[in-house]
């Protein structure tokens, strides 16, 4: 029942179990609140600050809060921050749905006076997204709130937002995900948050707003917060402006916090850059329309420490500038802090080669980059969007580097958000429609709707990743019969004019971005595969009729695949290694055919002066081809290859995360095209992936690694390497080393967890291989 007292204060007392239904959850009874100004498609305005005071006869014995926004919300309770969570409550496809989060704010309460308050900030809701303009999704942003505690007795008190709530704006003049933030420090309201402040003349009452068609949920994901602290290695002065540079020694995603001193007024600009330029000044131009700079106006007086709140970048070196405004401050420290999604690192991976030691790190660094919310290309520049393509190309590596099952577990809903009413999967989720992208992403892209969940279900062993993407996947596939397919070929010139991005930045098409390997090869290939992993999927959650079905497509189009893209010798017509190794990877020939092919990319390589060719596409694949088709060898020559084009190339030129491209810097010409060119980007560190399962020699046998195979294939310049992991039944660990012509391997794994141990024909055991034993060390020699 609902008790009304007077109009600046709503209770309502509920009962418990009324409380754990979904429909009657608190957050439900709030209204959505704004303030009464907003900015424009090109500029952000003041972040407001929202205000409620209250009073409690005691001290609750039990309290919640539960929080949502349109835009970013940061909320404290009497001062204090309500949580240590980042960019609150995330990006969703807003149209369609929307967050809120749970905490515990038990602590924070006290009897007598209290005040909630909150500061929002622009975020995806309505700042820019991408290259277009802000406000994709509304004009200005806004909140929800429920505050819930339980008193002594074991009543229940609930306060909600709604029009009695206040406002005014804060010290935060601007702030945009991608341009930056602006903070005036003098206009910050002292205590604003705090029982007892004045209620000036300049809070205002908040409007209210009542969305259409937008869905509440309760929390999937992860939550973004600070992860490290990196202090400057160097230090130096730009030519160009005079201003100091700092260099924190490594590309990341994140912030700068800043303490700094200075008279009132004076006004330093941050600016940021992965990259220098040859005389020492900031490399900008690949940041292309992100202005990437924040600004912080001094109190002044006493140190000040500043960290933007609504805003990331990123990069590796910082430029502070004074402003000539007004007298200069001065820097008494500053430290870059690295923002990514919680996710808990699970994985390891370490060797006798430096080099490749350093790309393991450039993997997992790029990783932490562009695992902020969904799962983005890049960080720095107007884009930050969570591509399909790159997505699928290394989920399989994500999995073995960090936790990142509820991370895909969201992002995966809102790609059925995000899927065509006629089924087509977008090339980007959320979907933004950005560059002009509309419709069906093509091959490779799209198909992140089948390869994600089915790794997922690899990695974790959670049926709910194929149970819950079931329909997705189908849906997806049955569009494509209807609409993309003839003959059995996928990306038909004669059904459509698009084929996709092709073999994405790879350097065998004549500069094309999307390589030389025809759209329509790489359609069919991904469409057999599609047919396959649905086969299994079926399979696994007992569904043996329908599995039936989907391996007779793949039987169908390895069939149509075959007459349509082979030489009569049993190769692959197109002479790219990608062709060669989509065929071979996906199993789309026939013996005689898999050995003409095979001939083929070791030629291809050889031709290639021993150095990769392959784009986005195929470069996930190519090593696991090479060690199937007995060139372990080869695999280890094209992975510590340190010539342009390789993996190690950007790493002996100073890279700390991989880059976009293989040429995104090279001596000779230097920086490749400044419209596409990050330094953090991380499908190509999808090589991890073959570093762990065959360098070192971990994968699973079953899903979620309830059987485990050791599979060591030692190589190419190494003595030694390990790999670690915490699957989901414990944790498994592989060592080995060369001595004296002897292979010697100290192997763990989880109790009660079945492994086998599958080393290559060069060595064989000399100590009998318990598989149940759980720790071992097994020495082995040459036959």
């Amino acid at each position: 029942m609902f008790r009304l007292f007077n109009h600046s204060f709503t209770h309502l007392k509920i009962q418990e179990t009324l409380m754990k239904t979904e429909n009657n959850h608190p957050i439900h009874r709030a209204t959505w609140i704004q303030a009464p100004w907003s900015g424009g498609p090109r500029e952000s305005c003041p972040a407001p600050l929202l205000r409620r005071a209250f009073s409690l006869p005691d001290r609750p014995q039990r309290a919640t809060l539960h929080l949502s926004a349109l835009g970013l919300v940061q909320a404290t309770l009497n001062g204090q921050a309500v949580s240590e969570d980042i960019f609150l409550p995330g990006w969703t496809d807003y149209r369609k749905k929307v967050r809120w989060i749970s905490l515990d704010v038990t602590h924070l309460l006290q009897a007598g006076p209290n005040v909630l308050g909150a500061v929002l900030g622009d975020g995806w809701y309505c700042g820019h997204v991408a290259n277009g303009d802000r406000q994709v999704y509304g004009d200005r942003p806004r909140l929800l709130i429920a505050l819930e505690w339980t008193h002594v007795d074991g009543t229940q008190d609930l306060l909600f937002s709604d029009e009695s709530w206040t406002c005014r704006p804060g010290p935060i003049l601007a702030n945009d995900l991608l341009m930056g933030e602006s903070c005036d420090a003098r206009k910050a309201p002292q205590g604003w948050d705090l029982p007892g402040a004045d209620a000036s003349p300049d809070w205002t009452s908040v409007e209210t707003h009542h969305p259409a068609g937008m869905k509440l949920i309760p929390w999937i994901g992860t939550t973004v917060r600070r992860q490290e602290h990196l202090a400057p290695v160097a230090q130096s002065t730009c030519p160009k402006t005079g201003a100091t540079l700092y260099d924190l020694g490594q590309n990341i995603a994140g912030r700068v916090r800043i303490r700094v001193q200075g008279p009132a007024g004076a006004t330093l600009r941050l600016r940021h850059a992965e990259m220098l330029t040859p005389d020492g000044s900031m490399y900008l131009e690949n940041l292309r329309g992100a202005r990437a700079e924040d600004h912080y106006t001094l109190r002044g007086g006493e140190p000040e420490t500043w960290e933007p709140a609504f805003t990331f970048h990123g990069f590796r070196h910082v430029e502070v500038y004074w402003l000539p405004d007004a007298p200069a401050g001065k820097v008494l420290d500053l430290e870059g802090i690295v923002l990514h999604s919680d996710i808990p690192r699970t994985g390891d991976f370490t060797c006798s080669h430096p080099l490749l030691n350093q790309l393991y790190q450039n993997t997992l660094w790029g990783q932490k980059g562009n695992f902020l919310e969904v799962p983005t290309d890049c960080p720095q520049r107007d884009e930050r969007l969570g591509w399909t393509g790159d997505a699928q190309a290394f989920v399989r590596t994500a999995a073995l580097n960090m936790d990142v099952a509820d991370f895909f577990r969201k992002w995966l809903a809102d790609m059925r958000d995000a899927q065509y009413p006629d089924g087509a999967i977008p090339a980007v989720i959320p979907n933004t429609e950005s560059f002009g992208v509309t419709g069906d992403a093509g091959p490779a892209w799209a198909d992140a709707a089948l390869i994600c969940p089915w790794e997922l279900y690899r990695a974790y062993g959670d049926p709910a990743f194929l149970e819950d993407h079931l329909d997705c996947m189908t849906r997806y596939m049955q569009y494509l019969a209807a609409h993309k397919v003839k003959d059995g070929v996928r990306g038909h010139p004669d059904v459509t004019p698009w084929g996709g991005f092709g073999d994405w930045l790879a350097l065998d098409g004549s500069g094309k971005t999307e390589g030389g390997t025809p759209k329509e090869y790489i359609g069919t290939a991904f469409y057999a595969r599609n047919a396959w992993i649905l086969a299994r999927t079926h399979e696994h959650l007992g569904l043996p009729e329908a599995a039936l079905t989907w391996q007779t497509l793949f039987s169908d189009t390895r069939k149509h695949f075959q007459k349509a893209f082979l030489r009569s010798e049993g190769f692959p017509i197109p002479p790219t290694q990608t062709a060669c190794v989509l065929a071979l990877h996906f199993d789309l020939l026939e013996p005689e055919q898999r050995r003409a092919t095979g001939k083929q990319l070791v030629e291809l390589i050889h031709d290639n002066n021993d150095r990769i060719g392959t784009g986005f596409v195929g470069t996930p694949y190519i090593l696991h081809v090479l060690e199937a088709i007995g060139e372990t060898q080869l695999a280890y020559t094209l992975l510590e290859q340190e010539a342009f084009p390789s993996w190690l190339f950007p790493v002996k030129n100073g890279a700390t995360t991989i880059w976009e491209r293989w040429d995104g810097w090279t001596p000779e010409s230097g920086f490749q095209d400044k419209h596409m060119n990050s330094f953090n980007h991380y499908a190509y560190g999808a090589v991890c992936d073959w570093m762990i399962g065959s360098v070192a020699g971990i994968e699973p046998c079953k899903p979620g690694y309830a059987a485990i195979r050791f599979k060591p294939r030692p190589g190419g310049s190494l003595q030694h390497a390990s790999a670690s992991l915490q699957t989901p039944q414990g944790k498994a660990a592989i060592a080995w080393r060369i001595e004296n012509q002897r292979l010697i391997l100290d192997l763990t794994w989880p109790e009660n967890v079945p492994a086998e141990l599958d080393l290559p024909p060069e060595w064989r055991t000399k100590n009998p291989w318990n598989p149940l034993a759980g720790r071992q060390t097994v020495k082995c020699v040459s036959p």
